[in-house]
């Protein structure tokens, strides 16, 4: 099985190839450069596997929720690729590929991105008895401070840059219920891989036309006043 995948939901950018259980990646934080790196990543790991893209049996890509302009970058890249090869996609969310970052040890994990305007996105994984991440709930964009876990006193491995936005908030505010913490932790495609990997075995995989993002947010593109208001009625 040979599979293509794409992460640029934040500000690392990664491209990463599975080609018969085998695992290429490039990764870089990269900052406004996902645009430029992403297609030549992906023509040298496919020149460095010696297959063409044709051989290519899907392309998998991380939907958000994240940057409003790479998770539109990594649609668009992987809907042009699988619609010229006629391929699936397999699109998986960037809190998931995020996710397992966290200890493999750790049954439950948050994982968090800063969504920067004072709030984070966030999602709760139980690890299931074959060793899965299941989320609980659902995804969300929130306020630090409106977080909350579930109220059984049990631990988490805590992963993600939204325990460093707002100062620290979430971490300090969760902090005696946290058994690890990585503030620094991004998405990896080559995590995207091990998520789209066995769905693809399996099957599964969607028309390239009928990928979705998962902004979150009702409202991605405020404008400059809009979001000055949003910071003065927040006090920033």
């Amino acid at each position: 099985m040979k599979l293509l995948a794409f992460e640029t939901a934040t500000e690392a950018c990664s491209v990463a190839l599975h080609v018969d259980g085998q695992v290429l990646e490039r990764f870089e934080i990269a900052p406004r450069r996902h645009a430029e790196l992403s297609l030549p990543w992906a023509e040298q790991l496919l020149a460095e596997a010696g297959i063409a893209r044709s051989q290519l049996d899907g392309i998998a890509l991380s939907r958000g929720p994240g940057a409003f302009t790479g998770v539109r970058l990594a649609i668009a890249i992987a809907q042009g690729i699988a619609l010229a090869l006629d391929r699936p996609l397999l699109p998986v969310s960037t809190l998931h590929t995020l996710a397992l970052r966290a200890p493999q040890s750790a049954p439950r994990v948050l994982a968090s991105i800063d969504a920067r305007m004072g709030e984070v996105y966030a999602a709760q994984f139980i690890r299931t008895g074959d060793g899965e991440l299941e989320l609980q709930g659902q995804e969300v964009v929130i306020a630090p401070d409106a977080l909350e876990l579930p109220a059984d006193g049990t631990e988490w491995a805590a992963v993600g840059t939204g325990f460093g936005a707002v100062d620290g908030a979430l971490a300090t505010r969760l902090q005696a219920r946290l058994s690890s913490l990585d503030a620094l932790a991004l998405p990896h495609a080559s995590d995207v891989l091990k998520i789209a990997v066995p769905v693809l075995q399996r099957g599964g995989g969607i028309a390239p036309e009928l990928v979705q993002p998962a902004y979150l947010r009702d409202n991605v593109a405020l404008t400059l006043i809009e979001q000055q208001a949003l910071r003065a009625a927040k006090g920033g």
